[in-house]
């Protein structure tokens, strides 16, 4: 799909903010990009630090909570850890397992089968709990929205601690306590934790209460920054702004990560062939991460956090290469329906004149549909849904472009729904597969009162300007210092024009390699996913790009990852401004 390129103007205030701050015109220029404009802002942009963690106890609820937590705990009641079958959850439900386990305080868990029992908690879930003699469930990354299931908990005997990140219902009314930053009675300043960090603060919280009643006098406290690995594992996984809070803990996390204590972080580093002395966010998103999310696509999660929790190597591998399988498998499911998709369903939809998309079949595997769902968003750019039919039911997941929030717009279709739920950019469904219909032209009709014809459009941002000239290893490295690179921080990318290509060819088995001149400088370039550009040799290109620095055997170079790419006698898809 043609996207359009769009160039920010240099700001005025770049050079004042360099001088006032100390660092490049470039880094300042990118900062304001971002919405950091002040010197205050900058440095803990740029320095983040743990003691800039915001107190717990500003969440609502939190005090009740550590409060149910440490009598459980006084009382010797069982605890359940009930967690989400995503990174986010996984991560979540580790990490208040490990903390517990290094306190010699017993705690089980219990993560819902995605296909047969769906997301949050569930009647028989809290049933099965409840048989096995919980005192106390806390659920992560899951609850906010479940207020019969937690009543339920309660008529059996059970108390009940809800953390989550999850939006508010209109009809919100707790009651237990539950952690969640979007209730619109909490005054706590950061609203996009994830699920994971906020079980951090749980537990940065309990072991406070502890150190109060002192419970640390003759045993050791645990060393939470042993955790923050597993935090940056998940924050990245659920693609929450990595700026804040998120961008302490993830820049954090990421060194925690390259000495971690967790076998099985070290073992799925192996399987993914990360290299750990330099590890990223993108490795925790697109190789930890679909390892630790398979297993929970496919059917059952709890490798991941057996995997996660496990303190012996040879079980965390074998996990791991489990694991690693497992994500091959939902790898080669996820291609057999988008091709049917491509083939069979697209060719049927007025494309030219639909804003939106909302596909259905019998027996699509429910756990790939949201992959599904953001494949179609990449190449097609409309809000979708892709929905499986089952016994007259359908369920499904959709994802959403800028511009139209996809939770409310299923807000105003709830009448069709036995359930729904998500964010602006994902939700989830369940529905008679006799609603589907009318799924699609409400959908239909709501994205035609909100998008424009150019908002189905993709843009890429670039930051500014940069010709082959301006491009040094320091200038790479200047740039590497604004990382983690996620949502909320885009990876800097520059535009450039007027190179002539000398060498193009296909690497692997869909990557565009070049060798690209300008004035009196040549550079390699590499374009992952690019080879239907091929061959290019010869043409004079213009392109979108982030400076890198490629090392291999110790050697260091530069190169350009492309981003996108135009023939400079093609109409140009530039726009400033």
């Amino acid at each position: 799909m043609t996207k359009v390129w769009k160039l920010k103007p240099p700001s005025p205030y770049a050079l004042q903010l360099a001088h006032k701050t100390e660092i490049s015109v470039l880094k300042a220029q990118i900062l304001i990009n971002r919405g950091i404009s002040d010197g205050s802002s900058v440095g803990s942009f740029l320095s983040p630090r743990l003691s800039n963690l915001i107190d717990p106890m500003l969440l609502k609820d939190m005090d009740k909570a550590v409060d149910s937590i440490l009598k459980a705990i006084q009382n010797r009641e069982k605890m359940t850890i009930y967690g989400d079958y995503d990174a986010d959850g996984i991560t979540a439900t580790t990490l208040l397992l490990n903390l517990f386990s290094s306190l010699d305080i017993p705690a089980s868990y219990y993560i819902p089968n995605r296909i047969n029992e769906g997301y949050g908690l569930n009647p028989d879930a809290v049933e099965k709990i409840a048989k096995k003699g919980t005192g106390l469930i806390i659920t992560v990354d899951c609850g906010t929205a479940n207020r019969k299931e937690i009543d339920l908990a309660r008529r059996l005997g059970m108390e009940v601690v809800v953390t989550d990140h999850h939006q508010v219902p209109e009809d919100f009314n707790p009651i237990c306590p539950v952690i969640n930053p979007h209730r619109p009675d909490s005054s706590f300043p950061f609203k996009n934790l994830a699920g994971v960090g906020l079980a951090f603060f749980l537990a940065i919280a309990i072991r406070g209460a502890l150190r109060e009643r002192g419970w640390f006098r003759d045993r050791p406290e645990p060393d939470l920054r042993h955790y923050l690995d597993l935090v940056a594992l998940g924050t990245v996984a659920d693609m929450v702004p990595l700026l804040d809070q998120n961008r302490i803990l993830v820049r954090a996390g990421l060194e925690t990560m390259k000495t971690s204590r967790w076998p099985g972080i070290k073992a799925l580093q192996e399987v993914s062939q990360v290299d750990i002395s330099d590890i990223t966010s993108h490795d925790l998103a697109f190789r930890l991460a679909p390892r630790i999310n398979a297993p929970g696509r496919m059917g059952g999660a709890e490798i991941g956090v057996k995997a996660l929790t496990t303190d012996q190597k040879p079980l965390a591998m074998a996990l791991a290469r489990e694991m690693n399988t497992i994500n091959s498998q939902r790898q080669a499911i996820e291609h057999n329906i988008l091709a049917q998709i491509e083939e069979t369903i697209i060719p049927r939809e007025d494309m030219e004149n639909r804003k939106t998309l909302v596909l259905s079949d019998d027996g699509w595997h429910m756990g790939v549909l949201g992959i599904v769902a953001s494949r179609l968003l990449e190449k097609y750019y409309r809000p979708t849904m892709v929905l499986s039919i089952r016994d007259g039911m359908a369920t499904g997941s959709g994802r959403s472009i800028d511009g139209f929030n996809l939770h409310k717009a299923l807000t105003r279709l709830e009448h069709l729904f036995e359930r729904f739920g998500g964010h602006y950019h994902a939700a989830g469904v369940t529905l008679k597969a006799s609603n589907i219909e009318a799924l699609s032209w409400g959908l239909e009709d709501l994205a035609r009162e909100e998008l424009r014809k150019e908002d189905l459009i993709p843009s890429i941002e670039i930051d500014g300007e940069m010709m082959l000239s301006d491009i040094t290893l320091d200038t790479a490295n200047d740039l590497r210092s604004l990382f983690p690179f996620g949502t909320g921080n885009p990876e800097p990318l520059f535009y450039t024009h007027s190179l002539s290509v000398l060498d193009s060819r296909v690497v692997g088995e869909r990557h565009l390699k070049l060798r690209v001149k300008q004035g009196g400088i040549v550079m390699d370039a590499i374009g992952f996913g690019l080879s239907d550009r091929d061959p290019l040799q010869g043409e004079s290109i213009n392109m979108v790009f982030t400076p890198e620095i490629d090392q291999w055997q110790g050697y260091k170079k530069l190169q350009l990852k492309i981003v996108d790419l135009e023939v400079r006698d093609q109409r140009s898809k530039l726009i400033i401004g």
